[in-house]
């Protein structure tokens, strides 16, 4: 996973993983930590379910299972 995602950055906050959780945080775009985008419990390591993220962005985000993406709002203009 941290060779798929090399020189790509923190992919859980360029892939929007931070923006899901209130708050702010200081994204340092290194590649320290796997981040398990649906939760460990759900996935395991399952490597597609794996992006490589910095400490501080996978401490915001916390466990992705606990959090509830908001219902989805259907647009009624463009």
């Amino acid at each position: 996973m941290l060779l798929r995602d090399a020189g790509k950055g923190c992919r859980a906050h360029l892939d929007g993983w931070c923006a899901r959780v209130p708050g702010i945080h200081q994204c340092t775009d290194t590649q320290d930590v796997a981040h398990h985008t649906l939760g460990k419990a759900v996935t395991g390591d399952d490597p597609q379910h794996l992006v490589a993220a910095c400490a501080a962005c996978n401490l915001h985000i916390g466990d992705p299972a606990r959090h509830v993406d908001p219902p989805d709002r259907p647009v009624t203009q463009w």
